[in-house]
């Protein structure tokens, strides 16, 4: 991205010209300069040099008598949904800004460049190329309480074509192939972000696995080979089992592709050797992904049957073992209906599972050290990640940088790859940071929390190294109660994570529901708003509600109508499972620091960090 092109040159431009033009700029000299007629391309060391350099010398430096152009250099091919956006009012608000770029379509992403310019700048993606291309023509020029806005493509690698694949004559591997390491990329493009695999699990009758494997295996080949999927059937595991699992690895397409063919074999099947009874589709999803499934009060599984008509039901949680966290999503319906509902089900589940893994994604950096293999926190039931595909009833094997819970404190993996607090403790001689969480329990489950004589919440508090507290009740008709929890961020998580995992195993959420609790943390008042600032070095402070909502999954809000304490603060409220709420908690208490950090900087005179929006 920071190769930059050099345009309208005269002929009679040499190389030694344009050196001797970036070094009276005191712009770092490049070897790298490859001229052409009439054109050049320059590369510099990093995205700030190159915004230096275009703001310095595009359209506004004469060379033999031509005003040179300096621009971006992306090839048309890579010119996708990502722009860049220069010569920002740094007093505009980000609400201003995010309201002027969603005119043109959806923003992915926004994020601030640390620039030494005196007006900000910000890398913008869209959704789509379109989109891109309508802002790009849009905003170029357009003025801004006496500002004009520049807008640039940048290098977009995930628009990239794939190189051509060559065959290597001795082993028929591709040279891609056999030049690419574990880990790394072939080819100069880098590396690009592979998808989390997500697959379809169906479960179907045993007596009909003959035929969707079809003689020889040609049914099955066939069905690999149009729908671009891999299937598995576990027909060996359980033996004498009325059902068998299939595992469809694929695109969302290629999964409701194959399940189609599944679903019309076995109809078949049924009419050929005259069985009368109706054949459902069934999906096999963890119980964690469940819940955000069925919806508040059902509300999402109400409105994929009566979209798709069909007849939902979810086996209970009666039926989960230890070995076997799935429950069976049985669909009745027409074929055509059920293949309708598996595609509105697995997206619901496959937006669940992407959420979860971003949520612990990000909760690896938020917690340093944190190991939860040692924690024994969480029992069964509570929202956790789910094991890889595999065979029900057997345990199941996890890769090593891919370890979840199983539902169990006794089988608990580590879901980290860190190492545990205690390993690391030494490297830290500042304490931990105590931190004030209020979350908030249904009230008729204080006597499960404090237990017999107040032992339950003591033996929990030892255990988190946390101090826990219930606020008296306001009034007698209160349906929740405030626990008042005092600790550094390890406390908090392990005395939440048990608090949530008591709720559930007392019963004070159905089978069908989910364990969301609210929590309210304390943040500076100046999370109301927040300016772009100079050169991308924020001061100032916002909550962007809507980033951390879709980064977590939790729900965010921040109340305007607050008054702010004696410390001039205000509440910020997070609902949402477990993970959800922690991720939230701990992405506003790295802002919190970042923001103090920054202040204490800029009361020193000293450059300030920036922090992308």
């Amino acid at each position: 991205m920071n190769k930059l092109y050099v345009g309208n040159l005269s002929p009679s431009v040499t190389v030694e010209d344009l050196k001797q033009l970036f070094g009276e700029r005191k712009l770092p000299v490049t070897d790298q300069v490859l001229l052409k007629s009439g054109y050049a391309f320059v590369d510099f060391p990093d995205q700030n040099w190159a915004i230096k350099a275009i703001e310095t010398l595009s359209g506004k430096v004469e060379l033999h008598g031509k005003v040179i152009e300096v621009d971006y250099s992306v090839p048309k091919k890579l010119r996708s949904r990502k722009i860049q956006i220069r010569n920002i009012p740094p007093h505009l608000q980000w609400e201003v800004l995010d309201s002027l770029l969603a005119q043109y379509g959806t923003v992915e992403n926004v994020e601030q460049v640390n620039t030494d310019t005196e007006t900000a700048v910000v890398n913008v993606t869209y959704s789509t190329k379109e989109e891109a291309k309508i802002a790009v023509e849009k905003l170029t020029g357009q003025t801004f309480e006496d500002y004009s806005f520049k807008v640039s493509y940048i290098l977009d690698m995930d628009a990239a074509p794939p190189l051509p694949a060559t065959r290597n004559r001795h082993s028929g591997r591709t040279s891609r192939e056999q030049d690419s390491q574990p880990g790394t990329s072939g080819g100069s493009l880098g590396p690009r972000q592979k998808q989390p695999d997500f697959p379809l699990r169906m479960l179907v009758p045993t007596q009909f696995v003959g035929a969707i494997i079809g003689k020889e295996g040609l049914t099955i080949k066939n069905i690999t080979k149009q729908t671009q999927s891999k299937v598995d059937i576990h027909r060996k595991d359980n033996t004498g089992a009325m059902e068998k699992p299939i595992s469809i690895h694929s695109t969302p397409e290629g999964c409701s592709a194959a399940c189609r063919m599944i679903m019309d074999i076995m109809q078949k099947e049924a009419d050929d050797t005259k069985v009368t009874e109706d054949i459902p589709l069934k999906i096999l999803a963890h119980n964690s992904l469940v819940g955000r499934l069925i919806g508040k009060e059902g509300r999402n599984l109400k409105k994929i049957e009566e979209e798709t008509e069909t007849k939902i039901t979810i086996s209970s949680l009666q039926d989960l073992t230890i070995y076997n966290p799935e429950r069976t999503i049985i669909v009745k319906g027409s074929i055509e209906a059920c293949c309708r509902a598996e595609v509105e089900i697995m997206r619901k589940l496959r937006e669940a599972y992407e959420n979860d893994i971003a949520a612990t994604n990000q909760q690896t950096n938020l917690i340093p050290g944190l190991s939860l293999s040692a924690l024994g926190i969480f029992s069964t039931g509570l929202s956790v990640l789910p094991p890889a595909a595999g065979p029900r009833g057997v345990p199941p094997v996890h890769p090593a940088s891919y370890n979840p819970f199983l539902g169990h404190s006794s089988q608990l993996g580590g879901l980290y790859s860190v190492p545990p607090a205690s390993a690391i403790s030494h490297q830290h001689t500042q304490a931990p940071e105590q931190e004030v969480v209020y979350l908030f329990i249904p009230t008729q489950a204080v006597g499960a929390i404090i237990g017999k004589k107040g032992q339950h919440i003591k033996q929990l508090a030892r255990f988190a190294g946390a101090s826990i507290k219930i606020a008296p009740a306001e009034s007698p008709d209160v349906t929740q109660r405030m626990v008042i929890i005092t600790g550094p961020p390890e406390a908090q998580f392990k005395a939440q994570g048990r608090i949530f995992g008591k709720l559930k195993e007392e019963n004070f959420f159905s089978a069908k529901e989910e364990v969301k609790l609210e929590t309210h943390i304390k943040v500076p008042s100046s999370a109301a708003g927040r300016v772009i600032g100079k050169g991308g070095k924020t001061v100032s402070f916002v909550i962007k509600v809507n980033e951390l909502q879709n980064l977590t999954s939790a729900e965010v809000i921040v109340p305007r109508d607050q008054t702010p304490d004696e410390n001039d603060e205000v509440f910020v409220k997070i609902s949402g499972h477990f993970f959800a709420s922690q991720t939230a908690q701990r992405k506003i208490r790295e802002i919190i620091q970042q923001v103090k950090q920054q202040e204490q900087k800029h009361q020193q005179g000293a450059p300030v960090t920036h922090r992308s929006k």
